[in-house]
């Protein structure tokens, strides 16, 4: 039996909750303050539900075998807060958050080397705080090593994809070259069509080039067409798809500019390599 505990329900989080509990040999616990009687889902394989335990109070719980942390990103001191409790000597965290800068986040509250940071890709909404729509195949992708193959055995009886990336670097990059040009969206109230726009999607190719060059001196192997390749993901998309970034400013909700664009800023001025276009994007949308 392993014990995991998740933190953060949202569409992630209930998403990996309610797959996890299909497999009898997880014994699963959500950290929520607000109480959640039955997860129920639809999937491109069918509807399925879960009835996860439910922690309501961080401080109190069993140690588990795996946290899984599913907040946003800057939720995450917030997300350590349920740790007392969980947290053993040989529990393992996992990272469900965007950004390349994982383990640093919770470095604080255990040793690194039990931090598993994973890149998650999976088109799901949360339609209300116990029901999840799944738009699309689910796939989880960690380093390779014990703890990584650990994670992974975690989904071998699921219908979420896990594997290990000998390349995670790279991957965990792309992904964030992917995101970080969302935040044209977001500037224009724009949904995924926007990129078909000749000079949205030159503004997107900037942004993309600066993540490029700093991702390369953070040492991710990122290839030339980097750029082209996420125009062509977000022209791909249906032209009405609305990115977390998006929907959260839409929303009036926090938005995640310093994990997506903020961290290429800093990084940038670490480097010593000028990033004027994710700068403008991060400062309009910190006043927008």
């Amino acid at each position: 039996m392993k014990r995991i505990a998740l933190i953060g329900p949202g569409a992630i989080g209930g998403l990996v909750s309610t797959w996890l509990c299909q497999d009898e040999s997880n014994l699963v616990t959500i950290c929520a303050r607000t109480p959640l009687e039955r997860l129920e889902m639809e999937t491109p394989y069918g509807p399925v539900s879960a009835e996860p335990e439910i922690l309501l109070t961080p401080g109190g719980g069993e140690t588990a075998d795996w946290i899984l942390v599913a907040t946003k990103a800057y939720d995450s001191a917030a997300a350590a807060a349920w740790f007392p409790g969980l947290l053993g000597e040989q529990t393992r965290v996992a990272v469900l958050q965007n950004g390349v800068d994982h383990v640093e986040r919770f470095s604080a509250f255990l040793p690194a080397e039990r931090i598993v940071p994973v890149i998650v890709d999976c088109p799901t909404e949360r339609v209300s705080p116990s029901k999840i729509l799944q738009r699309g195949a689910a796939t989880v992708v960690v380093p390779c090593g014990e703890a990584g193959e650990s994670f992974c055995s975690l989904f071998e009886n699921t219908r979420i994809e896990a594997s290990q990336d000998p390349a995670f670097l790279a991957a965990a990059w792309r992904k964030l070259c992917i995101n970080a040009a969302g935040v044209v969206n977001a500037l224009t109230g724009k949904p995924a069509g926007i990129a078909r726009d000749v000079h949205a999607a030159g503004l997107m190719r900037e942004i993309v080039q600066e993540t490029l060059v700093v991702g390369r001196a953070e040492g991710a192997d990122l290839p030339d067409g980097t750029p082209d390749e996420v125009i062509e993901i977000y022209r791909g998309q249906p032209e009405d798809s609305v990115n977390s970034l998006l929907a959260d400013r839409l929303a009036g909700r926090p938005m995640e500019i310093d994990i997506r664009n903020g961290v290429i800023v800093r990084l940038g001025e670490k480097h010593g390599i000028a990033t004027p276009y994710n700068a403008m994007a991060v400062a309009l949308l910190k006043v927008a």
